[in-house]
């Protein structure tokens, strides 16, 4: 897909919008996602950079291996304020609901698209011990290089995804569908419908 010259994260979210085909899928009342690639298989990851919750290297976080699991992905940009306002705790409280890996598992990206100097990989670690989340944690950086019209300049995982900017969630479903792809999302709601599906 060729994308239009960008110039801002909302110039990203116009021009990359996609019809999408209807499936048969519940309807989740948390779930009001407008943007994204909701109601598609989700694509396989390519995050260069992962750390476990200890903070080590670890092989890269994958939709794959985790099939038949619900996946909660959170992307981020250490400079973003509502990550730090919103997401994190939303992803604490989700946590806290979920300790294990049982039925849900959380991974959290770094999508950098901006800021370049202050979203580095250097913010995985910080945030894990500030949030106190032992979860994986991947660095997806854009190109710093190339111009900021250039969209190429746009992380993986932003692409694949479609994804309009940090804070931003994806749920992926244990069939492999992407049931949420958007900015916030209802964690009380989300939480609730888990608890009775589990």
């Amino acid at each position: 897909m060729k994308f239009p010259a960008l110039n801002s994260r909302r110039d990203f979210i116009k021009t990359t919008g996609l019809s999408l085909a209807s499936l048969s899928l519940p309807a989740l009342s948390f779930a009001q996602a407008e943007r994204g690639i909701k109601n598609q298989i989700a694509p396989e990851l390519e995050v260069p950079q992962w750390i476990n919750g200890k903070g080590e290297s670890q092989a890269p976080f994958s939709i794959a291996a985790n099939r038949g699991k619900w996946i909660y992905l959170k992307c981020f940009q250490q400079w973003c304020p509502a990550c730090h306002s919103v997401g994190f705790p939303n992803l604490q409280k989700l946590v806290e609901a979920f300790p294990d890996d049982k039925l849900i598992t959380k991974a959290v990206i770094q999508t950098t698209f901006e800021g370049f100097g202050s979203n580095t990989e250097d913010a995985l670690r910080k945030n894990q011990l500030r949030y106190e989340l032992d979860l994986p944690f991947g660095h997806d950086p854009g190109n710093s290089e190339l111009a900021r019209s250039n969209p190429e300049r746009f992380p993986k995982t932003m692409v694949s995804y479609l994804t309009g900017g940090t804070p931003w969630v994806v749920l992926i479903n244990p069939d492999g569908f992407v049931v949420f792809n958007d900015f916030h999302i209802n964690i009380d709601g989300l939480i609730d419908h888990l608890n009775q599906v589990s």
